[in-house]
């Protein structure tokens, strides 16, 4: 349990201040203190908890880790592994196998996500001949009215389909 201090000690934030330096709720910096990700330097006479200025960092690098895709039981599994690790060699090298991993998946996903914007793209292209469609058609005959001389992209096409 972290030691009593007074709340006046320049070098430390209460939870709110932390808060709005990383723009993180309150909520959410005690959630990471419940998860063992963020610990509070020492509690205030007043109860408050008190965090050093690295605690902004470790928020940002929380965000970070969001950012790229884990959860926040994750990255409690990434600290412990972390903290289990019987040397630093085997401590960075566990990281780099972490980071490896998550970089071919982020590199898939950007792959994938490229390959559905060039879908939507080439679907809104195909929807720009729409708009010269008699009033008088049905949503049945769209994706196959012949009025285009592109194939029916399967965004569209796969709306009448059921």
């Amino acid at each position: 349990m972290p030691s009593e201090i007074s709340a006046e000690s320049l070098s430390l934030l209460k939870v709110g201040d932390i808060a709005r330096r990383t723009g993180k709720t309150v909520r959410a910096i005690h959630l990471y203190e419940e998860l063992g990700l963020l610990n509070p330097a020492v509690r205030s006479k007043g109860g408050f908890r008190m965090y050093r200025g690295d605690g902004v960092k470790r928020i940002e690098w929380i965000q970070k880790l969001q950012d790229m895709g884990f959860s926040l039981t994750e990255i409690k599994v990434f600290l412990r592994v972390w903290e289990e690790s019987a040397t630093a060699p085997k401590a960075m090298a566990t990281v780099r196998e972490i980071f490896t991993d998550k970089l071919r998946e982020t590199r898939e996903t950007i792959a994938r996500l490229t390959r559905l914007a060039e879908e939507l793209s080439e679907s809104l292209a195909f929807l720009e001949g729409c708009r010269s469609c008699d009033q008088g058609q049905h949503q049945r005959e769209c994706g196959g009215c012949g009025r285009s001389d592109h194939e029916v992209p399967l965004l569209v096409d796969g709306i009448a389909k059921r």
